[in-house]
């Protein structure tokens, strides 16, 4: 009778600390959803497209559409306000580099600083075709330099190496002709 009560105690405590998750999981889930009220369709497209271009400071490669840490709602929060005092992009852009700096666009300005960004990518590209023509060309000519420098060697030899190299010629041309008759008559008897 004392192992009854305490059954049911135990499965009281479990659904109660199930009850308990289910509440604290379903609060976080709510938590994340953004509610702003908006005058005019545009305000709320120049939000959206602000939220995604710009960059979260914390998660550094995720937009702040996207990221949930708490800069991000910050930062949320004044492109909002800013939207509905009526700024425009510019503006609102221009006042998040000031704070920011250029990290928190997705596309910083092209200044000094930022050029290693914008130039060095089309440059890098550049040299390494160039580099792959440049080895292409360098391997046609040195295959076509190699074939040449034979045709040049045999127009160098004399009359006898010349003619010891038509001997070496024919000899090897004689040979291959006995080998294929050898082959030709194996493979008749073979067919017998």
């Amino acid at each position: 009778m004392i192992m009854m009560p305490l059954t049911s105690i135990t499965k009281n405590l479990v659904s109660l600390i199930i009850a308990c998750l289910f509440s604290v999981l379903s609060i976080n889930a709510y938590a994340a959803i953004d509610v702003y009220d908006f005058d005019s369709v545009q305000q709320e497209a120049q939000y959206r497209g602000l939220i995604e271009e710009l960059r979260c400071p914390k998660c550094q490669n995720q937009n702040l559409a996207g990221s949930d840490a708490p800069i991000a709602q910050d930062l949320k929060q004044k492109t909002y306000d800013m939207v509905k005092d009526r700024r425009s992009d510019g503006e609102i852009r221009a006042y998040m580099q000031e704070r920011y700096g250029d990290f928190i666009t997705y596309k910083p300005p092209v200044r000094p600083s930022t050029w290693i960004l914008w130039f060095f990518p089309p440059l890098l590209l550049i040299t390494l075709i160039a580099g792959w023509f440049w080895q292409s060309k360098r391997r046609q000519r040195t295959a076509s330099g190699q074939s040449g420098m034979i045709v040049e060697s045999a127009a160098a030899l004399s009359a006898a190496e010349k003619a010891e190299l038509d001997h070496l010629l024919s000899r090897a041309n004689s040979n291959d002709s006995i080998t294929r008759m050898d082959n030709d008559i194996t493979s008749i008897e073979d067919k017998k």
